[in-house]
Formats: C-alpha cells, structure tokens, sequence
C-alpha cells in the first residue's frame, strides 16, 4: 500500500468513529480536587492537577493567574486544550459532561466533553457571566470547539451538545478555530 495513502486512511477510519453522534451518551464527573494528585504548584499564582475522569481517563486541571485550563489524555499537557482559556479571570464548575462513543476495538471512550466556565468581569464593569466550552477529546487532536454562553441561551446545554455532534467529527485543532454558538452576550468583544 502507498504509505502516503494510509495516513488518510487511518484519519477517515478515526472521523467515521466520531460521526455517529447522534450514538454519543453522556456520563458526568465531578472536577473536585479532592481525587487529583498534585503535579505542580508555585503557591499563589498556579498549580496544576491529574485528575481521574470517566472511567479513569486522564483529566488535567491546572489553573495560572486566576485562569482555568483543562486538557484531557495521557499527553495531555502537550494538547492545544492545555493552553485554552477564557478572557480574564474565571473558574470552572462543580461537573464535566463527557460524550462517549462506543470503539469497535477500546470500548467506550470519550470524543468530546462540555464544561460550564465561570467568568469574573467585575475588573471591567460588566455582569459575570458563564459559558459551556465544548471540547474535542482525541489523542494529539485535542482542543476547544466551540463556545455558548450559558446565561444568554436558555437551552444551552442543548446548544452545546447539538455543536458537539456538528463540529467534533472531523475537526482539525491545527486548522479550524472555536465557534461561538448561540446568542451571545452583549457584553462580549464578538
């Protein structure tokens, strides 16, 4: 076989694993820090934790200068998730929606998570607000995709999983940028 056949190969059998969303399911975790091991820490400006997600998964939460970032996987510090946030000051909620696919050879495994962020804007004026960030989970391809804000969408969760079952399959980290899904705030820059 020509070897710069399979690599498209392997990328359309991994997409086609991913394209019947509407097979996905939900589970929930909990992002408390009472079951993470501590990885890193410099007191009072970042730290960052391993945590177990479902079934086991590997979950980094690590937060600097008052801001959240959460990666997922074995590499996940290497994962462009690793580096994304939202603007300024923020936290994230109490629970993590997973989506979960079932694989013909690893059983279930997640594909996508959304997680509620929760934005401090007091420095600029303007009302607090909260957004679900949906985030693609695939080794090496593992980054945020799209963004709803959660006090100006009644339905947002369905929002943010209905832009997980249209956006995760087939998304490219490398290539494609985050999609702001929904109303949005009138505070917000876009």
């Amino acid at each position: 076989m020509n070897k710069a056949i399979l690599p498209g190969i392997v990328m359309g059998m991994a997409t086609l694993s991913l394209a019947n969303a509407q097979e996905w399911r939900s589970a929930y975790t909990d992002t408390d820090s009472s079951n993470c091991v501590m990885l890193a820490t410099d007191p009072g400006y970042s730290s960052e934790l391993a945590c177990p997600g479902y079934k086991g998964y590997p979950l980094l939460i690590a937060d600097s200068d008052l801001r959240m970032f959460v990666s997922y996987g074995f590499d996940a510090r290497d994962e462009m998730a690793a580096s994304q946030t939202m603007p300024g000051f923020n936290t994230i909620g109490e629970k993590l929606e997973w989506l979960i696919a079932d694989h013909p050879d690893l059983g279930e495994q997640p594909v996508a998570s959304i997680l509620r962020y929760h934005l401090d804007r007091s420095e600029g004026f303007i009302p607090d607000t909260q957004v679900l960030v949906v985030t693609r989970i695939e080794p090496g391809n593992t980054c945020h995709v799209a963004y709803i804000d959660a006090l100006a969408n009644r339905n947002a969760n369905v929002l943010a999983r209905q832009a997980a079952a249209d956006l995760v399959p087939g998304w490219d980290c490398r290539t494609m940028e985050v999609r702001r899904v929904g109303n949005l705030d009138p505070h917000s820059a876009n």
